[in-house]
């Protein structure tokens, strides 16, 4: 009798940080008590063009939550949030003007001026 082995499905994440981003969540999440399960990222409505990027720490996975591995980091996405981050990738900048959690979205069609939303 043969047997049939299923292959293992990988699940491929709508957003992905990159090895800078992972290391500087990794490193705030140590200075927190309790110490976050991970990391949610997500987008909200809201801002001058409709939509704006949402992260935040969180104790766990809600139920229509998809969570994804990055190096170690749980990363949250919430079902609606899915669509709109397929592609996305994050990067943690450092420069002269400041630092913080850049989003490179293929999805965004314009950003208001300010810079902090976007429309799809």
């Amino acid at each position: 009798m043969a047997t049939t082995t299923v292959p293992e499905v990988k699940k491929v994440a709508p957003v992905n940080l990159t090895a800078n981003a992972v290391t500087k969540v990794k490193e705030i999440m140590a200075q927190q008590n309790p110490v976050p399960a991970g990391l949610r990222i997500g987008v909200v409505g809201g801002g001058c063009s409709g939509f704006s990027y949402s992260m935040q720490f969180e104790n766990g996975a809600g139920m229509m939550d998809k969570t994804f591995d990055m190096d170690g980091l749980k990363v949250f996405v919430d079902a609606t949030s899915v669509m709109y981050l397929n592609g996305c990738i994050v990067d943690y900048v450092e420069t002269l003007e400041g630092a913080g959690f850049k989003f490179e979205n293929p999805n965004v069609k314009s950003t208001c001026g300010c810079g902090s939303s976007f429309s799809v």
